[in-house]
């Protein structure tokens, strides 16, 4: 079996296993939806568009992120609960996690965009308007949770928000992000340039 095959398994069976009797269903599909969406058109372009290793792994944690968070809503993951006693914090940073990798995750497939189909390549340039492009994602993310929010019934919109009470949730959600864009370029660019130059040898692989 295939990694890719064996990605595509595990995030279907962990959106499967987060549907079944989630905390609230309303939750679990707004936290879900990116995970069907994006998922979804990314298999769809697979044949014409086949990503790297680095960026599949990267898609496939965060699904799994999703999913976790979706079953439980974040501030009652497992998980994060552990981490606050472990640690004696004042809350479950669960979803500190997921915006973190909110981070990571989108400035590798931004940086495999821009890389492969523009005239952009490694450097400062490149590392600037991945890091903003992360940083947008994670921006227009907060909108949506805002309206998403305003929508929906109270005590569903507070827990997509995830604040815990904390008035600087969606800036520390953003920082987390952008933190996150910054280290995934520093520590995985060198081998995200090594998957892009192997494809790019590959017969028949896009430019």
């Amino acid at each position: 079996m295939s990694a890719a095959r064996a990605q595509v398994l595990l995030v279907m069976g962990a959106l499967t296993w987060s549907g079944i009797e989630p905390h609230d269903s309303q939750i679990w599909l707004m936290e879900t939806l990116p995970v069907m969406l994006f998922g979804g058109a990314m298999l769809v372009s697979w044949g014409r568009f086949p990503w790297t290793p680095l960026a599949a792994v990267l898609t496939t944690l965060f699904a799994l992120i999703l999913c976790l968070g979706g079953h439980y809503t974040y501030e009652l993951v497992p998980l994060g609960d552990w981490m606050r006693d472990a640690l004696d914090l004042q809350r479950n940073n669960y979803d500190r996690i997921g915006h973190f990798v909110q981070g990571v995750t989108p400035a590798i497939l931004a940086r495999e965009l821009l890389v492969r189909c523009t005239a952009l390549r490694p450097g400062k340039a490149l590392f600037w308007i991945v890091s903003c492009v992360a940083l947008a994602v994670s921006a227009t993310y907060e909108l949506i949770e805002w309206w998403s929010a305003l929508l929906a019934d109270p005590e569903a919109g507070m827990a997509f928000l995830g604040s815990q009470g904390d008035e600087w949730d969606a800036q520390w959600d953003m920082a987390l992000a952008l933190a996150g864009a910054i280290c995934a370029q520093l520590v995985l660019g060198s081998l995200h340039d090594r998957q892009l130059a192997t494809l790019r040898g590959s017969p028949g692989a896009p430019r």
